[in-house]
Order: C-alpha cells, then structure tokens, then sequence
C-alpha cells in the first residue's frame, strides 16, 4: 500500500474511532498519521478488561508516533513481574504503563546481564539501571520485582507524575541521554496492561 493510501486510511480509522464508530482492538497497530509530539486524542487500547481503569492509562493521550514489538514469553512474563510489583507497590495501572513503557525503551523487556563492549556502562536488568548508581548489586538489579519496585520507589518521588507524559516521568527517573525516546512506547505498555492487569 503506497504511503498516501495508507495514512489516508489511517486517518479516516482514527477519526471514527475518535467518534465512536469503530472500537476494538483493531485500532491498537495503527500507526498515528502525524509526527508532530502533540498529544492525540484518541487512545486505542485493547478490549474492555474489568477493573483496568481506562481513563488512568494514558490521561493525555500518546505523544508522537509510536512503536511496537512483538513479545515472546520472556518479555510478557517480565511485563506480569512489573504489574505484580506494581500492584505490591500500592499503584495503579498509570504507574504500571510509565514503568513498562521505560522497560520497552531501555531493554524491550529484556532482564539483561551484562553484555560486554556493547553495555551501556554498567547498566542491567529491565530498565538499565547502574549498581554505581547506587540503583543495587546486580543480582538485586537483575530481579524483575526488585528493579520494577526501585524504579517506583524513584518514580513516586516526582511531584504530579500520574499526570505526565510517560517520556517526562520517565526521564525525571531515569535521567536518559535520549529524554523523548520513551514517548514512542505509551500505547503499547497501555495495551499490555490492559491485557494483563487482571491475568
């Protein structure tokens, strides 16, 4: 499909599913028509799912265009570990959607080790988080619930982050070389916690 065709597509897609005319999990591969870093409206999340509250997922709606990975077995069993150490953190499904949305940047879900030459630093684990700075030892980094809940304990030290953009929120935390390249991973990680927020 040439490129006019399909963002002419996309765009009457999103504009009925802006609506209401079209609902479902259809609308969660599309891709936004515009590269502009200003919020959309509308946001595409999976099927209803009982007790995920929609409205906390992505209350700004996605900035950007954004990105999309398929995930194996590792990944999603790392996406249940960081909603479960979510959930044993006393948090809502927003801070589940940051903390899975800077995993996909910093690691596509993978809990890595270290990886040589190619190693950012000394970074590991989900999030890349540095034993040198002072984030744990390496096996503690290398834990899923472990990183997941030192990345909320960071997290809930910034004033008004339910209310961010994921990439701000995610920064402030992380203190990123590429500050805005978390912003690509907000429809994904609401997807994924809508998927499995009660699974």
């Amino acid at each position: 499909m040439n490129t006019i065709m399909r963002k002419s597509v996309l765009g009457i897609a999103g504009l009925a599913f802006a609506g209401g005319v079209f609902a479902g999990p259809a609308t969660a591969h599309a891709t936004p028509t515009t590269e502009s870093a200003t919020p959309t409206t509308a946001v595409a999340v999976q099927a209803d799912k009982p007790g995920v509250d929609k409205g906390k997922l992505i209350p700004h709606g996605v900035q950007g265009e954004q990105s999309r990975i398929d995930l194996g077995d590792e990944e999603t069993a790392n996406v249940k570990a960081i909603i479960a150490a979510t959930k044993k953190a006393g948090l809502d499904e927003r801070a589940a959607v940051i903390s899975i949305g800077t995993s996909l940047q910093e690691s596509k879900l993978e809990n890595l080790g270290h990886l040589g030459d190619r190693n950012d630093h000394d970074s590991l684990g989900l999030f890349q988080q540095r034993p040198t700075s002072g984030w744990g030892t390496p096996e503690q980094i290398t834990d899923p619930e472990y990183s997941t809940l030192a990345f909320l304990k960071g997290l809930k030290q910034v004033d008004g982050w339910q209310d961010m953009p994921l990439t701000d929120a995610a920064q402030t935390v992380q203190v990123s070389a590429y500050p805005d390249a978390y912003a690509q991973w907000e429809q994904q990680a609401a997807d994924l916690v809508t998927q499995h927020w009660n699974s």
